[in-house]
Parts: C-alpha cells; sequence; structure tokens
C-alpha cells in the first residue's frame, strides 16, 4: 500500500470535494465501468475512508458492489463533457476520455483536478441506495481547478468571477498554495501581501490569469476563497484559492503562515483572510467569506450532494 500522508489527504479532500466526480471500477470480466456522481464524502482520516452511494435501481450495482475496490476522479473545470456522457446510457463511455489503470487496480483519469484509486472497505444497504466505503490507497491532485454544479448548470471558477467583475474599482488576489505553504511577496514598504492586481477591462480571469503567469508557476485558478468590500482603499476584492504544483516562483516565496509570519501583512483585511485559511488548512474544511473589511460570513463548502 502507498504511504499516505494525512494532512497533504485532508487538504486534497477540503480541495476538491465539491466536484462533479466520476467513479470507476472494473466489472467480473475487467471491463472499465463508471458513473457520474455529484459528490464523495470524506468519513475518515485514519484509517483514510471515503463514500459514494449508488442506487439499487443502477445497472453498475453488481459489478460495483461486487468490486475489489473503486476509484473517484475529480473532473477539471474543461470535462463537462465527460461529465455528460458518464451521466447517460453510452455504449463505449471510456472512449470520451484518457484513461488508464490506477495503482490500486481502478481507472483513474487524465486531466482531472484529483483522483483517488481505493480499495472496498465496506457497503452499507440504506433504502433505494447502497453507501460504497472506500479506504484510500493511492491519489494524486493536479492545480486544474474543478467543475461544479449547481441549479441544473454547471460552474467553473471563472463564472463565478466574471459575475463579480462588474464592479470597475475591483482588485483580485491569488493564494497560491503548495502543500502548506502560501506564495507572499514584497509590499513594497517592509511587509508581505498576497501577488494581486487592479482588474482591467479584460475582467477577472484576465486579471488572475496574468498573476499566475508573473508567479511563474505552474497553477490555475481554483475556486473563489473570499469576497470583501475593502473600505479602506475603496474597493471591492476577490481572492482565489489556487494550487501550484513544484516549483520557484519568479517573485516572492512560498512561506508557511506562522503567527510572526501573519504579523507581517501589513493589509488587516488580508492578514485575517489569511489567519483564517491556515485554521482551515488544518482541518482541511474550507469556507468562502462574504463580507468587508471588519466583519462577514463564512459560508461552508458543504461536501455530500
Amino acid at each position: 500500500m502507498t504511504t499516505i500522508d494525512p494532512r497533504a489527504l485532508r487538504n486534497a479532500f477540503g480541495t476538491f470535494m465539491t466536484g462533479v466526480t466520476v467513479v470507476t471500477a472494473h466489472d467480473a470480466d475487467g471491463n472499465p465501468l463508471g458513473f457520474t456522481a455529484n459528490s464523495f464524502t470524506s468519513v475518515s482520516m485514519d484509517p483514510p475512508l471515503v463514500l459514494v452511494c449508488l442506487a439499487n435501481s443502477s445497472q453498475n450495482y453488481d459489478a460495483l458492489t461486487q468490486a475489489d475496490g473503486f476509484a473517484i476522479n475529480i473532473l477539471s473545470e474543461h470535462q463537462k463533457d465527460v461529465s455528460n456522457t458518464f451521466a447517460r446510457p453510452v455504449d463505449d463511455r471510456f472512449a470520451c476520455v484518457d484513461w488508464r489503470t490506477g495503482p490500486h487496480g481502478s481507472p483513474v483519469f487524465d486531466g482531472v483536478s484529483a483522483w483517488f484509486d481505493c480499495s472496498m472497505h465496506k457497503t452499507v444497504e440504506a433504502g433505494d441506495h447502497v453507501i460504497l466505503i472506500g479506504q484510500v490507497q493511492a491519489y494524486d491532485t493536479s492545480p486544474t481547478p474543478g467543475l461544479g454544479y449547481a441549479r441544473g448548470a454547471y460552474v467553473t471558477p471563472m463564472a463565478e468571477a466574471e459575475a463579480l467583475s462588474q464592479n470597475a474599482n475591483l482588485i483580485v488576489s491569488a493564494l497560491i498554495a503548495h502543500g502548506n505553504e502560501v506564495l507572499l511577496v514584497d509590499d513594497g514598504n517592509g511587509g508581505l501581501a498576497l501577488p494581486e492586481i487592479r482588474v482591467g477591462k479584460d475582467g477577472a480571469s484576465a486579471a488572475l490569469t496574468k498573476l499566475i503567469e508573473a508567479s511563474g508557476l505552474s497553477a490555475e485558478p481554483g475556486f473563489i476563497y473570499s469576497v470583501f468590500e475593502d473600505g479602506a482603499r475603496e474597493h471591492q476584492h476577490i481572492s482565489f484559492l489556487c494550487q501550484a504544483a513544484d516549483g520557484i516562483p519568479a517573485k516572492g516565496c512560498f512561506t508557511e503562515l506562522s503567527a510572526s509570519t501573519l504579523m507581517d501583512i501589513a493589509d488587516p483585511a488580508v492578514r485575517i483572510m489569511l489567519e483564517r485559511f491556515a485554521s482551515e488548512s488544518r482541518m482541511g474544511n474550507y469556507g468562502v467569506y462574504y463580507g468587508n473589511q471588519t466583519s462577514g460570513k463564512v459560508r461552508p463548502i458543504v461536501s455530500g450532494s
């Protein structure tokens, strides 16, 4: 079994759990099978357990309940076609996606935000569904943002950003994380800050792309982590949580959010946001802040469908 880093796995759960997923396995003859699911749920960190629910009426019921394991593929924002294909009857669903056999044996997709390859821990009958509980044996994540689904439509980070980009005085910052560290830059006054940029006529998505390109890192836009009105600087501020791959930033450095580091954050609103991020990272349970620079509400990102 692959050694699982509990803290890294907890962060992966917290970052990707609300995305659209495809659950995959092999049937008794070795043929790949899969179906689209709105979400999955973390059950335990020790051992690392996750669950998904399957309708008793599903044509995959027998194969999945008798399988040795299953994989959870968190689709990226560019994989709407994959979601649609695995959500309806298609002769060869796997023809539309590049995939391979994962370390524990279930199909894992290329180009996804994350995948978790699990052994079957237990199946539990629950009314007209069966609960499949898997133990994570291997996993991988990428900086690619996930695909969301709400109120009958797909949701992507950039769609959210553009909906908030009508304010002419808008600042976008990138909360670029790698492991337990965050990219911080010199604010020009002896303090530290997140990379940020004023939004121009091209909109928030273009502004965020410029920030990421300037960082010199391989990272892609994640979900909106905080939205607040900054009365002190008279602007609206949107901060995106972005996961970075390995690499050295062109400007600034990755820093763990210790108490001494947070004291060097000059902007009090950003400091409070990063204090919250440090706390949520430890728990692997994120929320989205809406308010102003002094008060507001955190809306939890709730797992489960």
